[in-house]
């Protein structure tokens, strides 16, 4: 079906007359202008003798990967070809600004691509995604780095072949930024970076306004799709091959409430469970100022859900909840983690948490070491707080010295560490289901899959297996990943097979022909 439905879209292309002014309807607008670039293209083809090729960096959250999967859908449809690599003729950075030194890293990037476009004249630089929302950067580009083709934001990236088709007629910059989206389009081309797995927006936006946050200015306010689009797009996923959702907001749990028959998420979840082939589910964010009685009991009956939910607890201080404008307290969130605990034992839960946020003191971060040793988290992602100019947070005085915003990410650490580890064990020697995912990047002969409580297990295996739910019995967890990026640590463990573990497919009772054995992690 997602084939079809990309055949369809491709004949709505090819039946457009380009002698006629162009549609002001989406997505019929944006067909007349793939079929412009097509024309184009094929011209730069027959000059290099060789399809053109295209690199999509992507910076940045699932949001931004999934917006991504469509720019690569609007590109590979005009006749581009994919290079990993920057040296391929039209380099488009996909950006993130949630942190400031993501922007640095874009500029840096951009300094190495001007000797690539000195060597190819033909070569086109574009930018979009969140970072083309502030205005300051937009100016930074056009002043400072002229040899940038096209810039546009979020809230028109499906406007990508009628700003290019700009660019390629007028051989000039353009900049096309638009301050919030007026629509959500649907029914255009997307590239899967998986053909087993797909994410789904289901929503746009957010409405929080955290103190220490960008999104709410790059990604506009909450706007929530028809779910009858939502459930057609699944449907259509399913039939090409998919097996496993992601459903993508800001906030999930604030879904429908802006929608003209409101609906409210545990609904649709309930919708997309019901989808006959679709085998998991996921969801990210969860707010958990939002997140309903009538969503854990959603959860608790469906197994097609999966056992994972990140609930970002941020700080475990009243005081600075209030300060962040989180709209909750220490009390409430503790008593939402433990009822999802009582309600659903098997659910990983996992979180964020900031450390060093403007006035935090001694008793503020004891207060959320305090959360920490009472929810239990099984993985958790660590932030050390800096400065993100354009949010309120950003201009106030008594921030926390480096010194003591060291010590208290280490013993932060140590606690996260030690539940993480104790929490792998309840699986030790136990059966569980795994999607297989990719090939091991570190172990030869080996794949590696995902629980249903998003835990990584790496198992002997074949490519053939990629994209395959499996049952496999006898595991032993084994700490695999400690990271720090941008003051970013996850520290989470995962799982390798044990001697003799025995490897079946989850849909019939018969083995697979082989026995996995014992692998070294390297």
């Amino acid at each position: 079906m997602e084939k079809a439905r990309q055949e369809e879209i491709d004949q709505m292309i090819d039946a457009i007359d380009l002698s006629m002014q162009e549609p002001e309807v989406e997505p019929y607008r944006q067909y007349y202008f793939i079929k412009k670039c097509r024309q184009m293209i094929a011209q730069l083809t027959d000059k290099l003798g060789r399809r053109p090729t295209a690199n999509v960096v992507t910076f940045g959250c699932q949001m931004n990967s999934r917006d991504s999967e469509k720019l690569e859908g609007i590109l590979a449809d005009i006749g581009y070809t994919f290079l990993d690599s920057e040296d391929a003729d039209l380099v488009l950075f996909n950006t993130c600004t949630v942190r400031e030194n993501a922007n640095d890293k874009l500029y840096g990037r951009l300094g190495q691509l001007k000797r690539y476009k000195e060597k190819n004249p033909d070569m086109l630089i574009g930018i979009c995604g969140c970072m083309m929302q502030e205005a300051e950067e937009v100016e930074r580009i056009k002043k400072s780095y002229r040899y940038v083709d096209i810039v546009f934001g979020t809230h028109n990236i499906y406007k990508l072949a009628e700003i290019l088709n700009e660019r390629l007629e007028g051989n000039r910059q353009v900049v096309d930024v638009v301050e919030k989206a007026d629509e959500i389009v649907e029914q255009l081309p997307n590239k899967r970076l998986y053909s087993f797995k797909s994410g789904v927006n289901i929503m746009f936006g957010c409405n929080n306004f955290c103190t220490y946050c960008i999104v709410p200015y790059v990604r506009g306010r909450e706007r929530s799709r028809e779910p009858e689009d939502i459930i057609r797009e699944i449907q259509n996923l399913v039939a090409d091959g998919v097996v496993e959702v992601m459903l993508l907001g800001q906030n999930v749990n604030s879904y429908g409430k802006n929608l003209e028959n409101p609906i409210s998420f545990a609904q649709l979840l309930e919708k997309v469970v019901a989808i006959d082939g679709l085998k998991r589910v996921r969801f990210m964010t969860s707010h958990p100022k939002d997140l309903s009685d009538d969503l854990i009991r959603v959860i608790k009956e469906n197994q097609k859900i999966c056992r994972h939910l990140h609930l970002p607890l941020q700080s475990g201080s009243t005081a600075i909840l209030k300060k962040m404008n989180r709209g909750y307290t220490k009390e409430s969130y503790l008593d939402l983690a433990l009822k999802i605990r009582r309600e659903i034992p098997e659910m990983s839960l996992t979180t964020d948490i900031i450390v060093g946020f403007p006035g935090e003191s001694e008793e503020d971060f004891e207060d959320t070491l305090d959360v920490v040793r009472k929810v239990k988290y099984d993985s958790a992602f660590t932030f050390i707080y800096s400065k993100r100019s354009g949010t309120p947070a950003a201009k106030w005085e008594n921030q926390v010295s480096d010194e003591v915003i060291k010590e208290r990410f280490d013993r932060l650490l140590k606690e996260v560490q030690k539940d993480a580890a104790n929490s792998t064990k309840k699986y030790e020697k136990e059966t569980v289901d795994i999607l297989v995912e990719n090939l091991n990047d570190h172990m030869d002969g080996y794949v590696t899959g995902r629980m249903s409580n998003n835990m990584v297990v790496h198992i002997p295996g074949q490519k053939s297996l990629i994209g395959k739910i499996v049952l496999l019995c006898s595991m032993r967890p084994r700490d695999f990943t400690t990271w720090d990026i941008w003051s970013k640590v996850r520290y989470s463990f995962g799982f390798i097979t044990d001697d003799d573990t025995i490897f079946r497919d989850k849909e019939g009772k018969s083995r697979l022909s082989f026995i996995l054995s014992p692998g070294r992690f390297l």
